[in-house]
């Protein structure tokens, strides 16, 4: 079967934790070889944890995980069951006789969906470790994505599904660049190459979706109780042998990839976050032009295809609803 998915770079493994009862879940992103990894936090409400620790001059330049998870700030939890799961394998940074597996991880709000009091724990956070694998990713509303929404300038009510997504592209080097996205955006999604308003906030009857930006820009607002309950959030990933600053500069510029789909981007309202990994298991001549241009794209299509491979949950209805 042709992956077309994050997981078709070698040493990249991708496990779910999705909870459709409750609309939450989680998703991990394992290289347990570790990763050269890279972050850029942007929109005005992140959730994030190890983030610091990625930078250009921080010492440490190896990730060996990323967790993107729902349930808001309690959904950090998660990555603690992936770090005990890490050190189970032996698998972290040497640091004396311990062996510290970093880890890091952003949140997503979808505690407007399904049940508020049940959120991405330490356990589920294990789970998806532990079921983490090289075949393609399910997309959609699974892991992360489950409780993800877009388009809600009419309220929450009015916006439809999100989830998550996937998409590889390989350069004429034979470097492979790769992404995985949770889409839960306050803009709605856009399908770049045509300028199809895909998803975005339901009005009339029947219901049809309106472009946020024009609702915007005519003085349509959320209430200040719903600012801050959204958040993309993703990673770009590499087979190429990168530095830390250039695998930062990767998950800097993928974020052109969010604004070319959604729309508005990176609101006050969002704390879009992407994070970067290298796995440097192909030594070729990199042309990083090249490369960011793959990031921006392969970011594009996941985002695409996170609200194509949505399915309704909770009453709140997915593209493939909208096309019955």
């Amino acid at each position: 079967m042709l992956n077309e998915t994050i997981t078709a770079i070698k040493g990249i493994q991708v496990g779910h934790y999705t909870d459709l009862a409750n609309a939450t879940g989680c998703s991990v992103i394992l290289c347990r070889n570790g990763a050269v990894g890279g972050v850029d936090v942007r929109g005005g409400s992140p959730g994030t944890r190890e983030t610091d620790v990625l930078r250009p001059m921080h010492r440490v330049d190896k990730v060996h995980s990323v967790v993107l998870s729902g349930g808001s700030a309690f959904g950090l939890d998660a990555a603690s069951g992936v770090v005990k799961h890490l050190e189970s394998q032996n698998i972290g940074l040497a640091a004396g006789n311990s062996i510290v597996p970093i880890v890091s991880s952003a949140i997503l709000f979808d505690l407007g969906v399904g049940n508020k009091e049940i959120r991405p724990d330490s356990n589920n956070g294990r789970q998806a470790s532990e079921l983490a694998t090289s075949s393609p990713v399910e997309q959609g509303t699974v892991g992360a994505g489950t409780g993800a929404t877009v388009g809600k300038a009419l309220g929450i009510q009015n916006s439809m599904k999100g989830g998550i997504g996937s998409a590889v592209l390989t350069l004429p080097s034979g470097i492979t660049v790769a992404s995985l996205i949770a889409v839960n955006s306050w803009g709605g999604v856009v399908d770049y190459r045509s300028n199809e308003l895909l998803a975005g906030p339901l009005s009339g009857v029947p219901q049809h979706i309106v472009d946020t930006l024009d609702l915007l820009l005519e003085g349509v607002s959320n209430s200040p109780e719903e600012v801050g309950l959204n958040t993309t959030i993703g990673v770009v990933a590499t087979d190429a042998s990168l530095t830390k600053e250039e695998v930062n500069f990767l998950a800097q510029v993928s974020h052109d990839g969010l604004a070319l789909a959604i729309r508005p981007c990176h609101t006050i309202r969002d704390g879009d976050t992407m994070f970067g990994m290298a796995t440097c298991e192909r030594v070729a001549s990199v042309n990083m032009t090249a490369m960011g241009a793959a990031a921006v794209e392969v970011t594009a299509q996941a985002v695409v295809n996170a609200v194509k491979s949505a399915t309704g949950l909770a009453g709140i209805p997915s593209v493939s609803d909208l096309a019955l």
